[in-house]
């Protein structure tokens, strides 16, 4: 009993031991400032952003900003609605257009493709996701535009009496042409994200459901993709989130004029569009900065609101 206390003690007292332990409290502290820097840098741009808006803030109600429809800064009017309609509308449009098939794309690949064909379109994919934003744009206008301008009046001459799909622009320049280019830009980033996903489900679970007698369409259907939905949901969320906050490319084709949009036909105005066209520029016009600040604070809290509700949605997947 002696003998063993006597060598708890020495271990206790081991100057080697308490290096380890020192450097362990070390790595721990540096791991978990690490981990903070992300939350403080989130912190600091959007403390910095509402200081520069005080002088509007100051002087006109956030709901009067946030509801009012003209967009005048020489006359000292500043609403957000069409911006903000117009960033709902295309990015929503992007989705619906994306989604379905990227996560047809990534089932095949996981599920059919044979291996040769997976190593060719693997590399593809992260091409085309690091293919720079200003050449989507550049694509958008020579191929996207001139397609939506010929087939705006065949499409309203069908659905034309559905309210978003009546036909008011003959340029071409739409939420339709942003919301096809968006949707092929976030297409490599939804697709790589879910095919992984669906990599990732053990094998035994595709045996057992062949085994009890399904097809392989069954068992992707009531197995992998229940499996996978949190996975899926979180390849949508990140490319809901690019979209949101492409600029350049949309800014070339969506046409950028300030109304609220009622046709996916319409143009419309971002709020990334309305920063990058206007920042230094007419500076001199009083409020005008605090305005083009409080419109980078409505897009972050845009963004920080939506990968919020994204999150609990998860959870909630989840728990299920």
């Amino acid at each position: 009993m002696s003998s063993g206390l006597a060598s708890l003690k020495i271990q206790v007292h081991d100057p080697g031991l308490s290096r380890r332990r020192l450097a362990d409290r070390l790595a721990k502290g540096s791991f978990f400032v690490l981990a903070s820097l992300p939350v403080i840098l989130a912190g600091t741009i959007l403390v910095a952003l509402v200081w520069r808006s005080r002088p509007i803030l100051a002087q006109q109600s956030i709901g009067r900003l946030i509801t009012g429809r003209v967009w005048l800064p020489s006359q000292g009017q500043f609403g957000f609605l069409p911006f903000i309609a117009g960033t709902l509308w295309v990015t929503i449009v992007a989705m619906i257009l994306a989604v379905p098939p990227c996560l047809l794309t990534a089932i095949y690949l996981a599920e059919y493709a044979r291996p040769r064909l997976r190593g060719i379109m693997k590399p593809l994919l992260d091409l085309l996701a690091a293919i720079p934003s200003v050449i989507y744009g550049v694509w958008g206008m020579i191929a996207i535009v001139p397609m939506v301008q010929s087939a705006g009046p065949k499409v309203s001459g069908v659905l034309g009496f559905i309210p978003i799909f009546a036909d008011h622009n003959p340029t071409g320049f739409s939420i339709l042409a942003g919301g096809i280019v968006l949707a092929v830009m976030v297409a490599p980033f939804i697709i790589a994200i879910t095919y992984e996903v669906f990599l990732a489900i053990p094998e035994g679970l595709r045996q057992a459901s062949l085994a009890v007698g399904a097809t392989r369409w069954q068992t992707i259907k009531h197995v992998i993709i229940p499996q996978s939905l949190p996975g899926i949901m979180a390849g949508i969320v990140l490319g809901a989130s690019r979209a949101l906050g492409e600029t350049m490319a949309v800014l070339m084709v969506v046409g950028n004029v300030a109304k609220v949009p009622s046709s996916i036909f319409d143009p419309a105005y971002p709020l990334p569009a309305l920063i990058a066209n206007n920042y230094g520029e007419m500076l001199t016009i009083p409020l005008y900065d605090a305005a083009l600040m409080t419109t980078a604070l409505l897009l972050l809290v845009i963004v920080l609101v939506f990968n919020v509700f994204s999150t609990l949605a998860l959870r909630h997947i989840k728990g299920r």
